[in-house]
């Protein structure tokens, strides 16, 4: 950083912040503070989008859902847990932020893949900020070489470079991070966060905010996420079954919400099954005595009835559909095709 830079950085005693954070700081250093240029005019509402983009499992759900201030995204330790798109709708004083959270860019094996890496590339072409998110506690690898080069070429009018993890990792392994991450391209800005401790959540959206274009509310005051009913039902009960079975059933599950009724005002009842690909992945599902989807649909239930405020009935079915990861139909019918 030029001294003409570190003149920008704020002072610590200029941001809010609290004992936890000021002592992680002070580990850090002064790389860990970014800077937001001041904005052109006070009265002047800005608007726009800041892609999350990265590897698979370098916290971009997290990162969310901390800007969010509440549960949308799905997370989960198995790479690849998000593959669909989604827009988590901010509004801040004088701006509305929307968070667009992308599948983790990956070598594909198969047509998921190639479809997945397509909605995350596709992200890129058309946002105000992209913000490219390391792992403080995995070494700079070619994967994420690869994803620097579309990050360069994408033509966002600013670039953040984001180190996410902090809590996980020694400061000195952080600054290592840094530095190996500042040799994958250029970028206007850097930040470290903990999104799970919520440690420079709320400079991250400072940051973004300052640099989005002037412009009116994409979105209605009262939506916070662009993704359907059904479509956030289907992520719910699929995180839990990543939770509960990742290590028989890790890529194979995709969930499809048949049904969803409100047979009472506070009251709805959802009908979804669970698509796997082979019938030994359906018994571990179903479990002994129904052990399994029992648990599935008690965790999943709960997180369907805390995003609606209402009790709810959740029937779960499980059916083996084979090789449906290879089946472009099946892809599409699924909501995993990248738009065109």
């Amino acid at each position: 950083m030029s001294e003409e830079e570190r003149m920008d950085v704020p002072e610590e005693d200029e941001l809010d912040l609290d004992e936890e954070e000021r002592a992680m700081l002070a580990e850090l250093g002064p790389e860990a503070i970014a800077h937001a240029p001041a904005t052109e005019s006070e009265d002047g509402f800005r608007s726009g989008f800041v892609a999350l983009v990265g590897r698979p499992s370098v916290g971009k759900s997290t990162l969310l859902n901390a800007c969010a201030g509440e549960k949308i995204a799905i997370t989960s330790p198995v790479a690849q847990t998000t593959r669909k798109r989604m827009r988590a709708v901010i509004n801040r004083p004088g701006c509305q932020l929307v968070v667009v959270d992308t599948p983790g860019l990956h070598k594909p094996k198969d047509a998921l893949g190639k479809e997945l890496n397509k909605v995350a590339l596709g992200e890129l072409a058309d946002v105000d900020v992209v913000a490219f998110l390391i792992d403080a506690t995995k070494p700079v690898g070619r994967g994420d070489e690869w994803v620097a080069k579309h990050v360069e070429a994408s033509k966002a009018p600013f670039k953040l470079l984001v180190i996410t993890k902090a809590d996980k990792a020694k400061p000195e392994t952080v600054q290592e991070q840094l530095a190996s991450a500042r040799a994958l391209g250029p970028f206007d800005d850097e930040l470290v966060v903990s999104a799970k401790e919520g440690f420079n959540v709320d400079a991250f959206m400072d940051i973004v905010s300052a640099h989005l274009p002037y412009g009116p509310k994409w979105f209605p005051d009262d939506m916070d996420t662009d993704m359907s009913d059904e479509d956030l039902i289907a992520e719910f009960i699929r995180e839990k079954v990543l939770l509960n079975a990742r290590q028989e059933v890790p890529h194979s599950v995709a969930v499809k919400v048949e049904d969803l009724s409100w047979p009472k005002k506070d009251h709805l009842s959802v009908t979804a099954t669970i698509l796997v690909e082979r019938e030994g992945q359906k018994a571990i599902l179903i479990g002994r005595k129904g052990s399994m989807i029992k648990k599935i649909g008690t965790e999943a239930r709960k997180d369907i009835e805390r995003l609606f405020g209402a009790s709810a009935y959740l029937d779960l079915k499980v059916r083996v559909q084979p090789e449906w990861r290879r089946d472009q139909n099946e892809i599409r019918s699924l909501g995993y095709e990248a738009e065109e």
